[in-house]
């Protein structure tokens, strides 16, 4: 079996309050679907991420690493959770990313790990 990146994608910076309504109703979307992929053995391992303004960056130089507040990227888009997933094949993986794209109400990446 295959192990498969699906990421999920927001326009701009988030905040997520799961005291909305809109919030409780996607949050149970993806409730069930973790609950899907566990049945299915194809649940590795998920979580949402806290948005991109919390990250911190770390460079590597020949005898240092410095630190800087931010996201690496300078993009709009911010990943805002993943999975990762097992499948059999890459159908399957595509099957599990499309109920993501439906849980989520919004983009997934889908991407295969190296081989081992």
């Amino acid at each position: 079996m295959t192990q498969y990146l699906m990421s999920v994608w927001h326009d701009g910076e988030y905040e997520v309050d799961f005291s909305t309504e809109e919030a409780q109703r996607l949050d149970a979307q993806v409730g069930a679907l973790n609950d899907e992929l566990q049945s299915a053995d194809a649940w590795v391992f998920g979580g949402g991420l806290h948005p991109a303004s919390s990250a911190t960056v770390l460079r590597a130089t020949a005898d240092d690493v410095s630190m800087t507040d931010g996201p690496y990227a300078e993009s709009k888009e911010q990943m805002g959770g993943f999975w990762v997933i097992e499948a059999a094949d890459l159908d399957a993986a595509l099957e599990w990313a499309r109920k993501a794209a439906v849980a989520c109400e919004g983009p997934v990446e889908l991407r295969p790990f190296q081989g081992e």
